[in-house]
């Protein structure tokens, strides 16, 4: 298979290619400690008010009227007026209650309560959590597509759900190619460390895929062919490392032209991860073809397999950030630079160690920041791609 340069595809339109080419797969029903990280398929709203009742905020006591107050320990459900009750946190505020005085603002002396010293009357309603505070039923309090986290399943368990509708996360299956690659040990001269099997399944699991095939390929046509054919696990993706040039070694593309596959982006305009590819076979699965440089890959990742499964989960297009570049940055006249950055003062500073080859500029970095061919001006407004493991630095979009 061959490419021109009629097939080099803007990395923003490669993106947007891949998004359109996911629809969401559905929604699956988990529990609530297994739905962190996942994505929200339906709203949850409050089944009703949130606190259902009157609660205190503090230990003390509930009082009604001015002091002293005459203590009620079984006031029940109401409170008359210059009488106390003991609370604590949490607990039931009785009708009549005006305020609740703090344990530490109050001093009790048999059965009357009087304000400590240093105490202050309350203001009508302090430390008193009213019902329906926080939410109203039926108020829409985490919205579908939200990616959840802690927080939020607390809230979910407020509304007192026990399960949740999200996303179905796409399957993903790995092919990784190379002859010249060891799994272990310190290679010898002319063989390299496998660097894409221990980091791509989790970096497709903070995309929202899930790996379930995992598998490494010799540079060899037919085996190449069988392996796109059949991955070892039904999968949405198949994604592929190395093997996407145009040399004889490269087997991706001819594998893919013998299958009859479609293919969405033949090249994308940038450096590195120019011969990253997107593909889609006869039987519907999409082949997304990394180039064989480890942080060419990570950037191919980005601008391929993230829209993807971001589409599949119902996610909006993401993954972008606005950041100031701290210095002038020359461009490349023939296709867009994505290089590693990190944070300093609040601009951008480009990483160092950062070739093609290289992880361990993107490993000390907040994000990539997208040098357009004209370059960028110090304090310009300039695009990042964020980093899945990493928060954006910049006000996203």
């Amino acid at each position: 298979m061959t490419s021109g340069s009629s097939d080099v595809i803007d990395w923003s339109a490669a993106r947007r290619l891949a998004f359109d080419a996911a629809a969401p797969l559905g929604a699956e029903q988990v529990g609530l400690a297994g739905a962190i990280g996942r994505v929200l398929f339906r709203d949850v709203a409050a089944a009703q008010d949130i606190p259902h009742f009157a609660s205190s905020a503090m230990d003390g006591w509930a009082v009604a009227g001015p002091p002293p107050w005459s203590l009620d320990v079984e006031a029940g459900a109401v409170l008359l007026p210059r009488t106390a009750c003991p609370v604590v946190t949490g607990g039931t505020i009785p009708l009549g209650a005006d305020a609740v005085v703090r344990a530490e603002h109050g001093r009790l002396v048999g059965r009357t309560l009087t304000l400590a010293d240093d105490g202050r009357l309350p203001i009508p309603g302090a430390d008193i959590r009213s019902a329906g505070e926080e939410a109203r039923a039926g108020d829409t309090l985490i919205a579908a597509g939200t990616l959840l986290n802690p927080a939020h399943i607390a809230v979910a368990a407020s509304c007192a759900r026990d399960l949740l509708d999200v996303a179905t996360r796409p399957r993903v299956a790995l092919l990784l190619t190379g002859d010249e690659v060891d799994e272990s040990g310190l290679p010898p001269s002319g063989r390299v460390r496998d660097s894409f099997g221990p980091q791509l399944p989790a970096v497709i699991s903070m995309m929202g895929g899930t790996v379930v095939a995992h598998r490494r390929v010799p540079d060899r046509l037919a085996e190449t062919i069988r392996a796109i054919e059949a991955p070892g696990a039904e999968a949405e993706l198949i994604l592929t490392t190395g093997g996407t040039g145009f040399s004889s070694a490269d087997q991706v593309r001819p594998a893919l032209a013998s299958l009859g596959a479609e293919m969405l982006v033949a090249r994308l305009g940038v450096r590195p991860g120019g011969p990253s590819l997107l593909a889609r076979l006869p039987d519907g699965r999409v082949v997304v073809g990394l180039a064989g440089n480890p942080l060419a890959a990570v950037i191919g990742a980005l601008l391929l397999a993230a829209p993807l499964i971001s589409g599949w989960t119902g996610r909006p297009l993401g993954g972008l950030s606005t950041v100031r570049p701290a210095h002038a940055i020359p461009g490349h006249a023939r296709a867009t630079l994505f290089v590693p950055y990190r944070t300093v003062g609040g601009v951008a500073v480009l990483a160092e160690r950062v070739g093609s080859g290289m992880m361990r500029g993107l490993a000390e970095s907040n994000g990539i920041l997208v040098i357009p061919p004209t370059g960028l001006e110090p304090g310009e407004s300039a695009t990042a791609l964020t980093l899945p493991w990493s928060e954006p630095s910049g006000s996203t979009r």
